[in-house]
């Protein structure tokens, strides 16, 4: 299947992308619910969806998030389960760094998966994403 176009703008408007902060927003709203080498899937708690990044982006907000991240081969979210997979080249993410990540841990493999978050940052208007 080829690739498609998403947004990257805000529902309210065109502004730069900054995948670190949408992340760092939604980071105490999530949890691993299943992880093997190169794929982890995220359960988002309801409070996730009443947070202003998913107000401003939603489920297109945090897919155009990580499909920034170099590395990331696939993405699925499923806001209806609350859930959302990303499939990944362990290679460049440390299999480590989601857990923590998401637990606040300062690790070598956290510091790594923070800064391509923060390099993902960007401003452009749409971005080649796997479904």
């Amino acid at each position: 299947m080829a690739p498609r176009t998403l947004p990257v703008s805000s529902r309210s408007g065109t502004r730069p992308f900054d995948a670190a902060r949408l992340v760092a927003e939604l980071r105490s709203h999530m949890r691993i619910a299943h992880q093997i080498s190169g794929r982890v899937r995220l359960r988002l708690a309801a409070a996730a969806f009443e947070t202003a990044a998913w107000r401003a982006g939603g489920g297109d907000g945090l897919r155009a998030c990580l499909a920034a991240l170099p590395g990331v081969r696939a993405i699925g979210i499923n806001p209806l389960a609350r859930s959302c997979v990303v499939e990944y080249d362990p290679a460049l993410i440390p299999d480590a760094a989601w857990a923590d990540l998401l637990a606040g841990r300062a690790s070598p493999a956290a510091s790594t998966l923070a800064g391509l978050l923060t390099s993902a940052s960007f401003s452009s208007t749409s971005q080649e994403i796997s479904p």
